[in-house]
């Protein structure tokens, strides 16, 4: 795609110089549109998702915050308590602070996990509540198809921890604006990815 759309500007660039662009400045972006957008929600959804690596059984752990917002990911080999608590010292770290409310399946380990981290606020477990987070793993599942499955855990994390970000600056409740809102909205969201992207980044 990036390929097609640089060729009526007379840059021809191939499949893996594009691959390449993305290794070294895909974290970068990712990282200055999670500090663009931030979350307005106070309530985090969590839930995880089965992946299919190498053959082997890997869990994507993800989390979203009642407006739709992704807000971080972790693959994990494991659905255990572990694995809940780096999922939730990610978001701490990011977040500065613990969540209003947390709402997630009735997954065991992450009621263990809050309570290992000592978070206070309300923790509601009930899968018809986190419609949120499972809805979250819809696009990495249409990404995954297209890529014929993800090759390792680490080029997994990286995928997702680059791509999962850009949604967040085009997320806008439509159903909630004009037609002439919404239009001005995606405007200025094309102009955030333009300035996001477009700004000097580390050679």
């Amino acid at each position: 795609m990036v390929e097609e759309m640089l060729a009526p500007r007379g840059i021809v660039v191939s499949h893996e110089t594009v691959r390449r662009w993305g290794l070294r400045f895909g974290r970068e972006i990712a990282n200055r549109i999670r500090d663009r957008c931030l979350a307005r929600g106070d309530k985090w959804h969590m839930d995880d998702v089965v992946l299919t690596i190498a053959g082997r059984k890997h869990y994507l752990w993800r989390a979203a915050d009642q407006e739709g917002f992704a807000l971080d990911v972790l693959v994990q080999s494991r659905r255990d308590r572990k694995a809940a608590k780096r999922l939730l010292r990610k978001l701490l770290k990011r977040r500065g602070h613990a969540t209003r409310v947390m709402v997630t399946d009735k997954l065991k380990s992450n009621t263990a996990a809050k309570k290992d981290l000592k978070l206070g606020g309300e923790h509601r477990q009930h899968k018809g509540l986190n419609n949120r987070a499972e809805n979250s793993h819809q696009p990495t599942r249409r990404r995954e198809r297209q890529m014929k499955r993800f090759k390792s855990p680490r080029h997994a994390q990286r995928f997702l921890f680059i791509h999962d970000p850009t949604p967040n600056l085009f997320h806008f409740p439509r159903n909630q604006l004009t037609a002439a809102d919404y239009r001005a909205a995606r405007t200025q969201a094309f102009g955030n990815w333009a300035e996001t992207a477009g700004a000097r980044l580390a050679a």
